[in-house]
């Protein structure tokens, strides 16, 4: 009992620490308390903090594993553990802290959302197909249609739109100039659709020069106004997902890989400065290609 209560004095000292030192929230202060509860209540019988070894997080490790937690759920855990042990040996005297030598599952990497081709042309159809708001300039829906396009055409990020010029787009090219994170510069290429939807927007609002898209009041659309009206669509087309300019971006990548682009193409047109950010695309169109072959393969 006495080893017990000690052990327990231990904790609270630990939570104190957080909570005076470390300026912890309320939040991590109670994961962390729940976190040392659960480990004890499973280590039964408990041997003191001091006794433990590697072998009994991993045991504990497997065994939340067995459970089927999420990986998230169990880091938070073990951060909690480590963070523990690590204060026991800075300031208790621990020699060795046995959770250095626990390898704990990879975090999950969250795969994009990313719509199917389907989607997308449902999508692009809208602006010029609705009923124009009362509130919008007469120009609205075909700025809304080449806003659209153009997202879906070139995979631009929502920023490097909203700073467009007239001068940028080169229709005898068929390319746009963006600028990307660091004021870096690079060539997109444009589909014949999207070059048209943009030429009918600026023949019907009288852009000729300056900033490619423009508020009603004439000005450089915002991003939160272009983030509005893709978000606009997204609710008119009834999508299961909420649409964002972003996974238009990912549904470009996507898209042209499931198509045989390579990924050092989609890399540029991307404007990625590491190979390894446009991996991502890889893994959902493995993800895709997975599934075709669960339904189709007879010994799936």
């Amino acid at each position: 009992m006495e080893d017990s209560a000690e052990d327990d004095l231990l904790a609270e000292a630990f939570l104190e620490f957080m909570r005076s030192e470390r300026r912890s929230s309320d939040r991590t202060l109670a994961n962390y308390e729940l976190a040392l509860r659960q480990f004890r209540q499973w280590r039964t019988p408990f041997k003191g903090w001091a006794a433990l070894t590697a072998d009994d997080f991993r045991a504990f490790l497997f065994d939340l594993m067995k459970q089927e937690r999420g990986r998230a759920t169990i880091r938070l855990q073990f951060a909690a553990l480590r963070s523990f042990f690590k204060w026991q040996t800075r300031r208790r005297g621990l020699k060795t802290n046995p959770l250095l030598d626990v390898q704990l599952p990879k975090r999950e990497k969250k795969l994009p959302v990313v719509l199917t081709v389907k989607q997308i042309e449902q999508m692009l159809a809208l602006p010029l197909t609705q009923e124009k708001s009362k509130r919008d300039a007469v120009w609205a829906p075909e700025r809304d249609a080449a806003i659209l396009e153009l997202f879906y055409s070139t995979g631009m990020r929502l920023s490097e739109l909203v700073a467009l010029n007239v001068e940028d787009i080169d229709t005898y090219t068929e390319t746009v100039r963006v600028f990307g994170k660091g004021k870096k510069e690079r060539l997109c290429p444009v589909g014949g659709v999207a070059l048209e939807a943009v030429q009918r927007y600026r023949l019907k609002a009288g852009v000729h020069s300056g900033a490619l898209f423009m508020s009603k009041l004439r000005k450089r659309i915002t991003t939160q106004a272009v983030d509005d009206v893709v978000s606009k669509y997204w609710r008119a087309s009834g999508l299961p997902v909420h649409l964002t300019p972003h996974k238009l971006r990912h549904s470009f990548a996507t898209h042209l890989l499931n198509n045989g682009a390579d990924l050092r193409s989609v890399q540029e047109l991307l404007g990625h400065a590491s190979l390894s950010t446009t991996q991502i695309y890889t893994h959902v169109s493995t993800q895709r290609m997975k599934e075709v072959y669960n339904a189709a393969h007879p010994r799936a």
